[in-house]
């Protein structure tokens, strides 16, 4: 008797569930009234990129320069500004040895480190340069890389 109980509330979560899902999607779709609009998000959220959209020069995924963690955007000004960079190894070439980045005779691309809070070494993330403007985001020590839009 316990176990009908049971499994009859469980149904009744799981369709209640399902209802108020269906009723939230419903909310969200366009032209419903209260569902927001591009022009009713801050500025902050209209720059983001949006998922799957490719650089064209790269064919890499792109990354919102305000997408980035805030350590990153540090290391970026510093780049630009010349320095000073945390680590000694901050502006040595890339190799690009993993051939994720567009192939460029070696020299073209430097890499500087991007702080991990908590990690006393240099940790696994980096931004990489090409000249004249390019620059690339890597969370997994090479592994994947985005390209940095600002």
């Amino acid at each position: 008797m316990i176990r009908i109980s049971l499994w009859r509330n469980l149904r009744i979560v799981r369709a209640v569930l399902l209802v108020l899902s269906l009723s939230a999607l419903q909310a969200c779709q366009p032209g419903h009234e209260g569902s927001a609009t591009s022009a009713d998000l801050p500025a902050a959220v209209q720059n983001q990129s949006k998922p799957g959209q490719l650089d064209p020069a790269s064919g890499l995924p792109v990354i919102a320069l305000n997408e980035l963690p805030p350590e990153a955007r540090d290391t970026l000004r510093a780049i630009k500004q010349g320095g000073p960079f945390a680590f000694d190894r901050d502006g040595v070439v890339f190799g690009n040895r993993e051939r994720v980045l567009p192939n460029h005779p070696r020299g073209y691309y430097h890499e500087y480190t991007v702080t991990t809070p908590g990690v006393r070494t240099r940790g696994a993330r980096r931004i990489i340069t090409g000249a004249p403007v390019e620059y690339y985001y890597t969370a997994d020590h090479y592994q994947s890389f985005k390209s940095i839009r600002e």
